[in-house]
C-alpha cells in the first residue's frame, strides 16, 4: 500500500519514468538487429587449407591431422572436427557458448603458426570468414546474350566482386559457375630436351620475368626521378619472350619450349537460370553480428550502381533476398500482435464493463514491448520471428 500510495502521489514522476522508458523503448526498437531467425550457431573458427594435387587421404594424414593435434590445446575448445577432401582440408575449432568470437580467432591465428612447420610446402592455411551458417543474405546471377562463361566470370571476379566487397557488414562475396580465365604455359617435353632445360626452370623463369623492379632515384635539378623496372606481363606476346637461357650465344625464349594459350582453370560443376543456358552466380555473405536488413539495403543501393558499370549486353539478376523473407517474418508477427489486441480489448470491454480500466490494461501491451526492445538490446537479442513471436504470445500472459 505505501507503494501505490507513492505513486498515486507523485503522478507527474510516474509519468516522466514512463515518458523516458518509452523513448528508451523506441531508440532500442530502431536499433536492434533485424533478421527473420535467430542466429542459434555456436561460436566456431574455421581453419582452410588448399592443397593442390593431394588426394583425400594425403590431405588428411599431412594437413587436416597436424593442425587438428596443434588446436586440440587451446583454452575454452569443445570440439576439434575436420573434414579432408581432394586438394582441400577444412578444420573447424569449436568453444563454449558466450566467447568472443574475435578472441577465439586470434588465439587460433596464434597457435596456427606451430602447425605450418609440419605442412608441406605450398600449403598455406588460412582463417576461414567471420560469418555464420545464416550469412547468405542475397544471391545474384550474371547474364549476358553473347558472352563467353569465361567472359561472365572474368566480370564477376573483377568488377562486381571488388565493388561489393567495401560495402560495410559484408564479409565475403563468392562466385560460383563459368570458366576462370588462366594464362597456359603448355610444354613440350621434346622442346626440353632439345634446349637442355627442366620444367622447373621455365616454372622459375616466368615467376621472376613477372615482376616490376625499383631502380633508385635520379635527381635532376629540383625534381626526383623514380626509376623503375617494368615486368609485369600483360599479354600473350610478353609471356612468349621472357629469356630461359642462352644456347650458342642466342637466348631461349619461352616461345621455343612451350605453346602459351588461354584457358581455363578445372572446375566441377556449372550455374544455369530458367533454362536458358550457363550463368554465373555470386552469394553475398554478411558479417557475424551485422543487421541483416541494413547491410541488404546497402548492396542493393550499390547494385544498382554497379549495373551502369558492367560491359555492354551483361545484367545483373538477383534471385535470392533476403529482405523479402524478413519483411514476410515480420508481417505475420506484426498481424498477430494487432490480431490479438483488438481481442483484448473486446474481451476486456465486455468482462469489465468500463472502458478506463480496460484502457489501462490495453495501455500496457506496448509499454511492455517497449521495455522488452531495451531489455533485449542488452542482451544482444535480435528482433526475429522467434523473439517478437514470443512477445505476441506474452499477450495473454500480461492481461
Amino acid at each position: 500500500m505505501k507503494q501505490i500510495t507513492f505513486l498515486l502521489k507523485n503522478r507527474l514522476l510516474v509519468l516522466l519514468f514512463t515518458a523516458v522508458l518509452i523513448a528508451g523503448g523506441a531508440v532500442a526498437w530502431l536499433h536492434l538487429p533485424i533478421d527473420a531467425f535467430p542466429d542459434v550457431t555456436n561460436t566456431q573458427v574455421m581453419i582452410l587449407s588448399k592443397a593442390p594435387g593431394l588426394a583425400a587421404i594425403d590431405v588428411e594424414q599431412r594437413v587436416s591431422y597436424p593442425i587438428e593435434q596443434v588446436m586440440r590445446g587451446l583454452p575454452r575448445v569443445t570440439q576439434v572436427r575436420s573434414l579432408s577432401k581432394a586438394g582441400l582440408s577444412q578444420v573447424v575449432i569449436i568453444f563454449e557458448d558466450g566467447v568472443d568470437t574475435y578472441w577465439t580467432r586470434q588465439i587460433v591465428f596464434e597457435r596456427l603458426s606451430l602447425a605450418r612447420e609440419q605442412l608441406p610446402p605450398g600449403v598455406e592455411p588460412e582463417l576461414g570468414p567471420l560469418s555464420t551458417g545464416l550469412g547468405e543474405i542475397l544471391q545474384y546471377t550474371l547474364e549476358g546474350e553473347g558472352k563467353s562463361a569465361m567472359e561472365l566470370r572474368t566480370v564477376q571476379d573483377w568488377i562486381v566482386a571488388p565493388l561489393l566487397k567495401p560495402i560495410p557488414g559484408v564479409n565475403e562475396v563468392n562466385s560460383f559457375g563459368g570458366e576462370v580465365k588462366q594464362y597456359q604455359v603448355l610444354i613440350s617435353p621434346e622442346k626440353l630436351l632439345k634446349y637442355d632445360l627442366t620444367v622447373n626452370e621455365v616454372v622459375e623463369a616466368v615467376e621472376q620475368g613477372n615482376a616490376n623492379a625499383g631502380g633508385g632515384v635520379v635527381v635532376r635539378g629540383w625534381e626526383q626521378l623514380y626509376m623503375r623496372g617494368v615486368g609485369l606481363m600483360k599479354d600473350i606476346p610478353d609471356i612468349e619472350r621472357i629469356v630461359l637461357k642462352s644456347k650458342d650465344g642466342s637466348p631461349v625464349y619461352v616461345r621455343d619450349v612451350a605453346d602459351v594459350v588461354i584457358g581455363a582453370e578445372p572446375r566441377q560443376g556449372a550455374v544455369s537460370r530458367d533454362g536458358k543456358g550457363e550463368a554465373v552466380a555470386g552469394m553475398i555473405i554478411m558479417l557475424k553480428g551485422a543487421n541483416s536488413e541494413d547491410v541488404v539495403s546497402r548492396v542493393k543501393e550499390s547494385i544498382g550502381k554497379i549495373q551502369g558499370t558492367l560491359p555492354e549486353g551483361v545484367k545483373l539478376n538477383v534471385f535470392y533476398d533476403r529482405t523479402s523473407l524478413i519483411e514476410a517474418c515480420i508481417k505475420t508477427v506484426v498481424d498477430a500482435l494487432l490480431e490479438g489486441g483488438i481481442f483484448v480489448i473486446l474481451i476486456l470491454f465486455l468482462f469489465l464493463a468500463e472502458f478506463r480500466t480496460a484502457l489501462i490494461v490495453v495501455f500496457s501491451l506496448p509499454f511492455t514491448f517497449l521495455v522488452s526492445f531495451i531489455v533485449m538490446g542488452w542482451a544482444g537479442m535480435s528482433s526475429n520471428l522467434m523473439s517478437l513471436g514470443g512477445l505476441a504470445f506474452s499477450v495473454g500472459m500480461v492481461v
